[in-house]
Order: C-alpha cells, then sequence, then structure tokens
C-alpha cells in the first residue's frame, strides 16, 4: 500500500521560512517524480514544484520560482520542500504526489498524500 505523508507545515509571518517534507513508502521512490501541489480555500488545486526520479530536473510555478526549492533524498524515500520569502498568499494545504511523468498536471500523479496546512499571517 502506498502512502505519502506530509509534514512540517505551520504558521508563519510574511517573510519567513518552511521547509516540508513528504516520507513515501510502499513505491520504489527512486522511480518517481515527485511534485508538490496546494489548495487555497475556495480555489483549485495548483501545481507548486516537482522533481524528477533523478533529481537532474526540476519545475516550478512561477508564482515560487525564486522563493521555493524542491529537493529529494532517495535514500531516505523523502522529498522536501524549502519554502523562503513566505507571503500570504501563499497560504493553503499543501500536498505531495508521486508520479511517472515530470509534469505540472495533477492528473498525471498517481498517488497523494493528506496534505499539510501552510498558513502566511501577521
Amino acid at each position: 500500500q502506498v502512502q505519502l505523508v506530509e509534514s512540517g507545515g505551520g504558521l508563519a509571518q510574511p517573510g519567513e521560512s518552511l521547509r516540508l517534507s513528504c516520507v513515501a513508502s510502499g513505491l520504489t521512490f527512486s522511480r518517481y517524480t515527485m511534485g508538490w501541489f496546494r489548495q487555497a480555500p475556495g480555489k483549485e488545486r495548483e501545481f507548486v514544484a516537482a522533481i524528477h526520479w533523478s533529481a537532474g530536473f526540476t519545475d516550478y510555478a512561477a508564482s515560487v520560482k525564486g522563493r521555493f526549492t524542491i529537493s529529494r533524498d532517495n535514500g531516505k524515500n523523502t522529498v522536501y520542500l524549502q519554502m523562503n520569502s513566505l507571503k500570504p498568499e501563499d497560504t493553503a494545504a499543501y500536498f505531495c504526489a508521486a508520479g511517472k511523468l515530470t509534469t505540472s498536471r495533477s492528473n498525471a500523479y498517481e498517488y497523494w498524500g493528506q496534505g499539510t496546512q501552510v498558513t502566511v499571517s501577521s
């Protein structure tokens, strides 16, 4: 049974940083692209970042490029999202996902975590 478990969310002030983690089990982690998506209340789920299984390719949404960094440790079956210079508009539930394509399309990802809440507010 595949499980993706996110952690690291919480409350941050504008300009601060948070690091999200997602631990995967039940799949050959090193063979999967990992993605991060987010969903704010009343809005559709949106792509944040993705990293190829080899970690040789990453992709970011324009809204987070230069502030967020996705990385992975295949030895620990873990993908990270370092979020710097947080803004109130980053407030959302953040989900990690696993798939075979490095894409921003959510329907290309096969497995999803339950999400972790990030709130950015002063």
